[in-house]
Order: C-alpha cells, then structure tokens, then sequence
C-alpha cells in the first residue's frame, strides 16, 4: 500500500463480494469467496516488511502526479483517473459485475478491471499478489497465454486479460497504448471475446444498479449523499442468505491504539434491523424481503430458544475468536482479529429486532411473500423470549465484554416486540393473541417507567435501577415509547446531551468499559442526538450539525464508525452500516418536502 493507511477508500461490489480501493488505484482489502471469508487483499491491515505488495492488486503509472477518483453516476462502478509528470493520462473502471442473466442475478465471485488511454502514452505497471492464510502467505501461481492461475483456499482464481501476461508476472512497465482488460473470477476457461464481454458487463452492471436507484424514494435535499449511503448498504448484503453485515472490515480500530479492535464482517441482529429500517424509507424492500428470509431461518434454528446477537452470513452460528498474527495492522496498531466472541453474549434486544423488522410483512401489500399466520406463530415464539428476558440482565447494546446489567434499551426492545406482535395480531384479525400481547406490552412498560426512571434527575436511566447516561436512551422515541413532546423525553435527552454531548459529536457513554474511557465520538449516536435535537424543535441547530457530519465524508461519500472528537479524524470499521442509516435518517427527516420546488 502506498502511503500511510488511511479510510479514503472506495468499495465496490456486487453482494457476493467487494474490494475496498485506495487513493492509488490499488485493491487493499477484500475477502473470497464472501464478505467474511479470507482476505485476498489485506495490505489496509499491513503486509510486513518482508512482503511489500501481498495482499494487493495494482494498477500503476510510472512517473504519477495527480489522481482523481469518482463513481459512475447512482453506481459503486469506481473511475480513478491516473496522470504523470508529462500529462499522460490512463483511467481505470473497477467493478464487481451484478446483472440479471437467465433469470437469475449473475454475481460471480470476480472482479473487473478496464483500463483506458485518455492522454499521451502513459505507462503502467500491473501487480497482482493475492494473499493466503490471512496474510501468512503469497497464492502460488501458473500461467498460461492469457491467463494466470491463483492457487487460493477454498476456490482458486483465474485472471483473463487481453494483456501481455509476462508483464503482469514479472511487474514490468509497459506503454498502454489501447483498452486493456482483467478478469479475475472463477477457475474456468473465459468463454468469448474478453474486451468485448468486460465492456458490455460495465454497461449491464451500471443499468442494473442505475435501475436500483430509480426505485428509491429519496427526499429532496441531500439526494447524493442518500444514494450513495444506500448503495453501500446494499454492497453490505450478502444476497445469496440475505444477511447484512455491520461492516465490510475487521479491525479497524476505534481509536488508535486502543486495542477496540473487532471484526465487522457479520450480520449483528440489530445493525441489520437500523439497515432495512433505513432502507424502508427509501422503498428498497428487496433488501427486507431478502432479509426476512434470513431471519425465518435464524428463528427456526432457535426453536424458541436463545437468539445470539450475531451470526455468520451463511447463518453459522459459531465465530470463534482468534488473531491473525501475520498482519501487524492498520498503521501496525493490532491485533488483527478473525471471529466475534459477541456471539456467546446475551442482549436481549435482539427478540425486539427481530419482530419490527419482520411485522412490515403482515401489512405491507408490495412485498412478493407476505407475512401468513404461521409466520405470525413462528414469531411468537420469539415475542415468549422478549417477554420472559425483559427484566433480565445483558450485556446490553454496546456488548459489555465483563459486566451485565437490566438496561433500558433491551427492556424497551421487549415492550416493542409485544407492542408490534399485538399490531400483527390485529391485522390477522387474530383477537384473542392481540389482547394478550397487548396485556403483555402495558406490563413491561410499567415495569421500566417505574424500574428504569431516575428520580433524583426526574428522568430515564440507562439500566433498571441506575442513573447512568447512554445515547441509547434518545432512541424512546424512535421505538414509539415515548411521544417527542413528553415531558419525561426531553428531560432524559438534555441529559444525555449534557453528560455525553462533545462541540459536533456525541459518545456513546462516557463511563469507562473494558478498554478504559473512550476516546472518540460513535458516529451513529450524533446522528441520533441530530434527530433529538429536531424532535425537541430545534430545527436549525439539528441542520448545522447534519451538515458538520457530511464534512466528515470519505471522498467516496461515506463514514466509519467513529470519529475522534479533537481531531475530526475517522476510526472504526468501514464503511459502517450504523453510520450510512445515520446519514438517511437524518436526510430524510431534516429535508424540505419535495411540494417546496413543485
């Protein structure tokens, strides 16, 4: 990787798999054959002195001066434009192909590469050196005419080009004089003409995404960072399960050398309920349908029974956590760890999330598939797991590592799961379960307005019993606990405002946790302190502070998890699913009606 890290980065995808391009045309992170598989590109999280180059594929000009990177127009098909010190120009497309083809969507486990002259004779330099073992190793390679064979685990990969192939194998520079192609993807001879292919898979893949967002209902204001915030949610989907991944990294730290390193690359229950929430209010309901489906087999697998926090995106329930040694890390800061010990956690929040994701299927007459009243049983069982864990301890949303408590948060999502089950039941006309759960609602709520209220500040606390302060709590009204005017609502948010408020950013909590204090701001709960602040009414203060957080956008226009609160410099993941709802939901509730310029 050239240059010190950084997260000026750019994805590309197709749902299958993505790769994260640097400032310099070169792939610094990506796994196969899915999101949470090894990372053939893994140089974002260091390649070591003795292997400068693993982990990388990149396309270079001798003699570079200027680049400039862009999407395509309502797509993640990235054009990075490379000039040299004689004003030699070379472009290059990089996409994952996704197009409908023979009826279903073709999303190989490829990636495409299309480099074009524009100016003068430019010459480029091809390096490709697919890492193995997480980093431990180099994929061995044979060759033939056109192609080069990767010897990864579990799949090899082919490149096809059109290129002079020794020039690739031995780095060499070489003049690029007419369009040049790479193909690297399945194992198997490329069938037809590869210039010819690549270049109507750019055309078919920008279609099928430019039609994507044409269905989107986006608000009048701030239409470019919605599209682009939703399209990255999208490439956070693994479409074949339906699972939405919390991030497409691991271990990108929270805040230098903190040790707060994790690894993202798993479907978290209640990152994916904010995702589809967010995508709802576009109208995407391809990514909630295809979740649902997801869901219903996590809810079978249960029984009735616990629920983790998290699983794999085939549905795995076991992620073990270990540390690949071999990868020092993002700026050298590790560890570098595969798995989530979050899985064996309790968070009882995950039953609630779980229902309000799922009951827009009993009412919502667009979707293909329906919700039925069997579905209704098969989550009542889920609801029976909200009821009988409300009042009961967890490791709460922010997944304390060594400590537990009643808190808030997961009691309201349990007063939410019986809440939204009552919904359902009346739809279904079903009477007698409605007034059951609705029974059940008014009795958690009762239990937290008395268990959770802090008397000596007349207001909410974050856990049942204690006065502590949590961003979670602005969320009571989101949920539909509490109404914005409530008198109870705007004591607990000034509050929370006060105790975890910095200048443009808001901190998850401020207590210590497992790693000491923490050091920088939790991107999402700004945005949740931005939709406080227009609820309580104070509509301009939220508009400035939405617009401080867009000046914190990577140049592909979008966030990581968290941003350190002195410098302005983004940490965590990416890019991060919590963020990009953030900038949605924000966008949607704080834009001018569309009737303002009819």
């Amino acid at each position: 990787m050239t240059g010190e890290p950084n997260l000026s980065l750019w994805p590309i995808g197709n749902c299958q798999v993505s790769a994260l391009v640097d400032e310099a045309a070169g792939f610094v992170w990506g796994c196969a054959p899915r999101v949470d598989g090894d990372p053939l590109f893994c140089s974002l999280l260091g390649a070591g002195a003795e292997a400068p180059g693993r982990g990388e594929w990149r396309i270079s000009i001798d003699n570079r001066v200027k680049t400039e990177q862009r999407y395509l127009r309502n797509t993640p098909i990235l054009v990075t434009r490379l000039t040299d010190a004689e004003g030699a120009v070379a472009e290059v497309f990089d996409f994952c192909p996704r197009f409908e083809r023979s009826g279903r969507m073709y999303r190989p486990v490829a990636w495409v590469r299309i480099v074009r002259p524009l100016a003068g004779a430019p010459r480029i330099r091809v390096s490709l050196h697919p890492a193995t073992g997480w980093g431990e190793g180099e994929a061995e390679r044979t060759s033939g005419t056109n192609h080069i064979r990767y010897l990864l685990k579990p799949q090899p990969l082919r490149l096809t080009t059109d290129a002079p192939v020794g020039h690739i194998l031995e780095e060499r520079s070489f003049r690029l004089e007419q369009p040049l192609h790479f193909f690297l993807g399945p194992d198997e001879p490329f069938v037809g003409h590869v210039g010819h292919t690549l270049a109507a898979w750019l055309h078919q893949t920008s279609d099928e995404w430019r039609g994507w967002v044409r269905g989107l209902a986006i608000p009048l204001e701030w239409q470019k960072v919605v599209i682009r915030a939703a399209i990255a949610l999208k490439l956070c989907q693994h479409e074949e399960t339906g699972a939405i991944v919390a991030a497409l990294t691991t271990s990108i730290p929270e805040a230098p050398d903190s040790g707060r390193n994790w690894d993202y690359r798993y479907c978290w229950i209640r990152d994916a309920y904010y995702t589809v929430q967010a995508l709802n209010r576009l109208g995407a309901l391809d990514v909630l349908e295809k979740y649902l489906g997801y869901l219903r087999n996590i809810v079978d697998a249960a029984k009735g029974g616990h629920i983790q926090p998290l699983y794999a995106v085939s549905g795995e329930p076991k992620l073990e956590e270990r540390e690949a040694s071999a990868l020092p890390g993002y700026r050298g800061m590790g560890p570098v760890r595969v798995g989530n010990a979050a899985y064996t956690q309790v968070q009882h929040d995950a039953y609630g999330q779980i229902i309000l994701s799922n009951v827009q299927a009993f009412i919502d007459e667009r979707l293909f598939r329906k919700a039925t009243e069997a579905d209704f049983q098969a989550l009542e069982k889920v609801g029976e797991r909200a009821w009988e864990m409300h009042d009961q301890p967890d490791a709460g949303l922010w997944e304390y590592r060594t400590r537990s408590a009643v808190h808030t948060y997961s009691s309201v999502m349990s007063w939410a799961a019986c809440d939204r089950l009552a919904n359902a039941a009346g739809v279904l006309g079903l009477e007698a379960r409605e007034t059951l759960w609705r029974e059940r609602a008014d009795l958690v709520r009762a239990r937290i307005e008395k268990e959770a209220w802090f008397a000596p500040e007349a207001r909410f606390g974050a856990t049942f019993g204690g006065g502590e302060l949590d961003a979670s709590l602005l969320q009571l009204v989101d949920m539909r606990f509490l109404e914005p005017d409530d008198p109870r609502f705007l004591a607990t948010f000034a509050a929370v405002e006060k105790g975890l408020r910095r200048g443009e950013h808001m901190l998850r909590y401020a207590a210590e946790d497992d790693f000491g204090l923490p050091e920088t701001a939790f991107n999402f709960c700004t945005f949740w302190l931005i939709e406080a602040l227009h609820l309580a009414g104070r509509h301009e203060e939220a508009r400035v502070l939405y617009e401080h957080m867009l000046a914190r956008l990577t140049p592909a226009g979008l966030l990581s998890e968290d941003t350190d609160f002195e410098t302005g410099e983004l940490w965590g993941n990416y890019p991060q699913t919590y963020s990009l709802v953030g900038l949605i939901n924000c966008a949607v509730l704080l834009s001018r009606p569309w009737s303002a310029v009819r």
